[in-house]
């Protein structure tokens, strides 16, 4: 019997060209073979697409809920010239405007009346309103990858950008971001109020990394920077007003590509994620309940010279995502034709969600608040993640899924939701040895200590929701 002839599904995988969160990760923007898509964060719905012909695109940046986007062409086949910018009306269908540049655009970010542009050796500031007027420009190095970063918060002024030395950030103060429009009815509380003139010119450059940089981020109020390099052990957080360190954060003692950082809303934690395929989250502040791991030498510091990396803080809690290829499949794959779009299974995007626990009697209004993570694959995987009770004591990971069902955490029979077990679940299902053992069972009981060690109960982020979309929602 040959099992490869016999296909069990005839749908073809997703290929998602470019996903990414809004700045409030309340919607996020997809791009396909088939054209693009917005998305509803949580719960999980489709909100609109659009179908384009003719190419493909390689990012779809939204400016934050609002109907404009912005959209560059990409892939083997582009819907544009990869040098221009296109400015979207979603609610019109149409282009309403367009950038053009003399070599390929490399990375986009905005925020409300704000459009920067990444090149190769440069970034372009434009203004938006009747108008697109450009309002400055500024040098960098080498920026293939595109990087820049902009804060989005009302009255926040930070645009961050590589200098003009490899590992160095350059900090560029923009006019204050306008406040959004009020919607509906006004409100009781009064608006914000701009935060007070800093006492001393705020500093430009940061000398953040001895080697190319991989990753850029700020939060939306601009006031800490997130930066890592091509190394991909640390993540480094500095004060944009001071340009001081503030914490250095450890993924790994292996080499990884680093695929972004993203601040918690309240700037309390924030979580990493690479090409290994983990989603790492590291506290920031003493008041999130959690504390980072650190090495069990690092009580000797005061007292003995140790290597730094003894005194590295590692994250609390990790989630690892399970590979495509992972997934039990009878049929065999068809070849790939070589003029085809090759996606990675393992990049993906995370972005921070504000959830209230279902399981309580008071309105939803009057519950408290608490912070979950979704996780979006570039395979049309989607995974919402509740973080270990200490720290999202708020969140009930026993809550029902907006889709009817109930969540179920973690479980190695269940492929879906089914992450790989760590070594302190595998050593917790091993039986009991005696006592009177020979010295190598007193080898592994001192290994099996310092595991436990290392491994504290309760470092797993518990999956509460998967779904995909892409295609499974309809779409193509």
């Amino acid at each position: 019997m040959n099992l490869a002839r016999h296909s069990i599904s005839s749908t073809a995988p997703v290929l998602i060209f470019d996903a990414r969160f809004d700045p409030d990760c309340r919607i996020f923007t997809t791009s396909t073979q088939a054209g693009f898509a917005v998305y509803r964060t949580w719960p999980l719905q489709l909100l609109r697409k659009r179908e384009i012909t003719g190419g493909t695109l390689s990012a779809v940046v939204p400016l934050q809920t609002s109907s404009l986007l912005f959209l560059v062409g990409g892939g083997r086949s582009p819907r544009y010239p990869p040098n221009k910018v296109i400015l979207w009306d979603d609610a019109l269908a149409q282009e309403v405007a367009e950038l053009e540049f003399r070599e390929k655009v490399r990375g986009l970010a905005c925020r409300r009346g704000w459009l920067a542009v990444a090149l190769r050796r440069r970034v372009v500031v434009f203004q938006l309103g009747g108008t697109v007027s450009r309002y400055g420009e500024w040098d960098t190095c080498d920026n293939a990858r595109g990087l820049l970063a902009m804060a989005t918060a009302a009255h926040s002024t930070v645009l961050a950008i590589p200098g003009r030395q490899l590992g160095h950030i350059q900090l560029v103060h923009l006019p204050p971001c306008p406040p959004p429009q009020p919607i509906g009815p006004s409100s009781p509380t009064p608006p914000s109020r701009p935060p007070p003139a800093p006492t001393k010119h705020p500093v430009s450059i940061i000398a953040a990394h001895t080697s190319a940089l991989s990753t850029v981020s700020v939060p939306p109020s601009g006031r800490l920077l997130a930066t890592t390099s091509t190394r991909g052990t640390l993540i480094r957080i500095w004060d944009t007003n001071t340009g001081k360190l503030v914490r250095e954060l450890r993924r790994g003692a292996d080499k990884a590509v680093i695929y972004g950082v993203a601040f918690r809303p309240d700037e309390r934690e924030v979580c990493v994620w690479s090409d290994k395929g983990t989603v790492h989250v590291f506290a920031l502040t003493a008041g999130t309940g959690a504390s980072n791991r650190q090495s069990t030498f690092s009580p000797l510091a005061p007292f003995i010279p140790l290597p730094k990396y003894f005194d590295s803080e590692w994250s609390y809690a990790q989630y690892r995502i399970p590979s495509q290829s992972a997934h039990i499949s009878l049929s065999a794959q068809p070849e790939k034709p070589p003029t085809a779009d090759v996606v990675d299974e393992e990049k993906c995007v995370v972005g921070w969600i504000q959830v209230a626990p279902e399981d309580q009697d008071e309105p939803r209004s009057a519950r408290p608040m608490g912070y979950q993570l979704v996780a979006l694959t570039y395979t049309g995987r989607w995974y919402r993640l509740a973080l270990p009770s200490s720290s999202a004591s708020a969140v009930s990971p026993s809550s029902p899924s907006p889709s009817g069902g109930r969540p179920s955490t973690p479980s190695l029979r269940d492929p879906m939701s089914a992450s790989p077990p760590s070594v302190r679940t595998i050593s917790m299902a091993r039986p009991r040895s005696s006592s009177g053992s020979s010295f190598g069972m007193r080898s592994d009981k001192g290994k099996e200590r310092e595991r436990e060690k290392e491994e504290k109960p309760g470092r797993e982020c518990t999956l509460l929701e998967y779904r995909r979309f892409g295609r499974w929602d309809g779409w193509g």
